[in-house]
């Protein structure tokens, strides 16, 4: 990962990173161009020239390079339109764009505006987001791919200021974790299975101190499932090879009284073939990410005790693998959740919601909860709504739903409430069970959360994230946003974590 370092003196490396805006003359309606160069004084008329010429429009996702005066290379990062108060994901996402463009490079110094301490925090994260690159399974073709940035210099006058090095901490805390997070929705699933995926987080617990650092661990195997009644995990899991597993991690603060405490679920298909009900080859290879919302709640977590945050977390990861096999789960197959509601199993590739409902059940035995969260690549409808970068938002509480959509945005994070409409509800009656896993195919986003809705007791706030489209990047890579696996969610679940510690 990126080192970070703070400065507000000499510039010592040999790559100097600036912003640049455009703006619209009230006169003539005529774009000009506008260098964003923080704390750093340029002599911003030869290189307005020297860019007009190159034809720069200072729009988001452009990176310029030209030879430097001062240094050897000068790096222009596009903010988009010219503003007074430049948002902070707006910076965020400049600085990743550049710190991808500088792949290979040993440092640069990124200097943008910093007025504030969380302007420099983004920032920060930009750098160490966009500096991600995932090579663990190159060999030969190794030498061929430029590493990441070797370090960064953040030249600020905010660099002395109160609360500049908790804020480096906390973005380096983010960055390394959303990394963790892409490499696991990055690994394919012949490497990463139920059971590797529990060994892997009980690996950092132990490295970061385990019961010390207020973290426990537990993991339930297909045998244990099965005996205590997790219908919806292991009629998932049952036709795969590889065995099915929920993995709990808490985490209670050592030092302090919790504030708050939340639970988070998050689906754990490490490959999703659709069981019988089998997906269509093309875009199939995507299936390893359907682990995404499981990787980014346990990452989350795991950060959370790292800041050491006044907030207690009880974890869940539902994990399976959804195979077709002589024991998978059949169209018409009526199995029995956590709990006890009983499902009919008409579509075997909705099965992140039979999972998710053992979870979540399994969540709310711990009576003192102030909030559940689960989070899911859930559907494909969901993509059809929203697009690939923005993802939604469904709750039984707005207050809690506000809430988090607020600090969503804070965080740099897309994400749009949905309703849970009460006359789709009934396409989920089944002749035959409790339920049924598919309902009413127009608003599938919806009638996915109205199946875990009947999860949830009424008096428990709730969120339920589908993040089927941020979740894994198919397209180029723009902003901090590689291609592959994004992170999504987990800042923001970070973010709702530290909005209850300073509450």
């Amino acid at each position: 990962m990126t080192t970070l370092y703070l400065s507000d003196g000499i510039i010592k490396d040999e790559i100097l990173v600036v912003g640049l805006s455009h703006k619209k003359s009230m006169r003539d309606g005529k774009a000009s161009l506008v260098i964003e160069s923080g704390d750093i004084a340029l002599d911003t008329k030869k290189l307005l020239s020297i860019l007009a010429d190159m034809g720069a429009t200072g729009n988001s996702d452009e990176v310029i390079k030209i030879p430097g005066i001062t240094t050897r290379l000068l790096v222009f990062t596009g903010l988009g339109e010219n503003k007074a108060a430049i948002d902070d994901e707006v910076l965020r996402r400049a600085a990743g764009a550049a710190a991808r463009a500088l792949s290979g490079s040993s440092s640069a110094t990124f200097s943008l505006p910093t007025k504030k301490i969380s302007t420099l925090e983004a920032i920060a994260e930009g750098v160490l987001l966009g500096s991600y690159i995932f090579n663990k399974f190159r060999v030969d073709s190794l030498a061929e791919r430029n590493p990441s940035l070797k370090s960064a210099t953040l030249h600020s006058k905010q660099a002395g200021s109160p609360g500049a090095k908790e804020a480096i901490k906390r973005a380096s805390v983010i960055g390394k974790y959303s990394a963790l997070t892409r490499d696991l929705i990055n690994t394919p699933p012949s490497h990463l299975t139920p059971d590797s995926f529990c060994k892997e987080f009980t690996s950092i617990v132990k490295k970061i101190g385990g019961t010390a650092a207020g973290l426990k661990i537990s993991i339930m195997t297909e045998t244990q499932l099965k005996a205590k009644g997790y219908g919806g995990i292991t009629a998932v899991g049952q036709g795969s090879a590889n065995p099915p597993r929920l993995l709990h991690i808490s985490y209670r603060p050592v030092k302090a009284a919790a504030k708050k405490n939340y639970a988070y679920v998050g689906k754990g298909i490490t490959f999703d073939s659709g069981g019988l009900a089998l997906k269509p080859a093309a875009g199939m290879e995507a299936m390893k990410s359907d682990m995404s919302g499981a990787a980014a709640v346990c990452a989350a977590t795991i950060a959370i005790a790292v800041m050491k945050l006044p907030v207690a977390i009880d974890c869940y990861a539902p994990l399976a693998e959804n195979m077709i096999s002589d024991n998978a789960t059949r169209p018409s197959d009526i199995i029995t959740m956590y709990g006890g509601k009983t499902i009919e199993v008409l579509n075997p590739d909705a099965e992140g919601r039979l999972v998710l409902g053992d979870a979540l059940v399994k969540a709310q035995e711990n009576k003192g909860l102030d909030g559940i969260v689960d989070v899911a690549t859930l559907t494909g409808a969901q993509v059809v709504a929203l697009g690939t970068r923005t993802a939604a938002i469904m709750t039984n509480n707005q207050d809690f739903s506000d809430h988090f959509f607020a600090i969503s945005k804070v965080a740099g994070e897309a994400f749009w409430p949905m309703p849970l409409p009460v006359e789709l509800r009934a396409s989920l009656d089944s002749p035959v069970a409790d339920m049924a896993n598919i309902g009413e195919r127009m608003g599938g986003m919806l009638v996915a959360g109205l199946f875990l809705k009947e999860f949830i007791s009424a008096d428990l706030p709730w969120l339920h994230l589908d993040i089927a489209g941020p979740a894994y990047n198919e397209g180029d890579a723009y902003g901090y946003t590689p291609v592959g696996g994004t992170g999504m969610a987990l800042r923001s679940l970070v973010a709702l974590a530290q909005s209850a510690a300073i509450s």
